[in-house]
């Protein structure tokens, strides 16, 4: 049996490895990436790590003026606001369709029973499962341009999703737990009750993370 191994590109490779390290909070908020320390890091030529840095600037996880060194971004209380809200727009109405046809995909059950299993494990390790979870409902309508669109996102949502779990935020038994009712609700038909479980589940998320940035959060935070 022949094993594939996909083929990564130098520019692909370093893009990852920066992208896991902001992500894992390694590098830390407005840390700076000059070019020159990237092609350094790892032994790449300086248009190699342009061509990294400037993947991730249109990521949203670096920020970079005209000629001014590239910088891990700060999320704003407002920008920890606009991400969720615009993931509820895109995910609500997910969860609808998927009602409508009473279907649950394979792969956001297998991602949650991933997460339930994760409780006693650190909070940082619920992130790619927790986010696979959500995207797999996305992927299950089978739209090219909604997973495209969501995909657009990915980035900055695993980014806020870091944050919320490297401060402990939010315990890995209730996200297990609510995962489950919605995926309980699609499967019943009542895609109102998703929806509406799926803006409280974000919305508390969404305000401990604004008042982790030093925001006034809302009462969704306490619920």
């Amino acid at each position: 049996m022949v094993t594939r191994v996909a083929v990564v590109s130098v520019i692909d490779a370093v893009t990852d490895d920066l992208r896991t390290r902001v992500l894992s909070g390694e590098l830390e908020p407005e840390a700076a990436l000059a070019e020159v320390d990237v092609a350094d890091t790892y032994e790449v030529a300086r248009p190699t790590a342009k061509a990294a840095i400037e993947n991730l600037v249109r990521e949203r996880l670096l920020v970079r003026s005209a000629h001014k060194t590239a910088r891990v971004v700060r999320l704003s209380p407002d920008d920890a606001r606009d991400i969720y809200r615009t993931r509820a727009i895109i995910e609500a109405e997910a969860l609808r369709a998927l009602a409508h046809t009473r279907r649950v995909p394979d792969d956001a059950r297998a991602a949650n029973a991933e997460i339930a299993a994760l409780d006693d494990a650190s909070p940082r390790d619920v992130v790619d499962p927790d986010m696979r979870f959500h995207r797999s409902l996305i992927d299950a309508l089978g739209s090219e341009r909604t997973s495209r669109v969501y995909a657009s996102l990915a980035s900055e949502v695993v980014f806020c999703m870091s944050q919320v779990q490297g401060a402990s935020l939010l315990p890995t038994a209730l996200i297990a737990d609510e995962h489950e009712r919605l995926l309980a609700l699609i499967e019943a038909g009542d895609g109102d009750a998703a929806a509406a479980l799926l803006r409280e589940h974000l919305a508390r998320a969404r305000e401990r993370l604004v008042e982790r940035l030093g925001g006034e959060p809302g009462p969704e935070a306490r619920s």
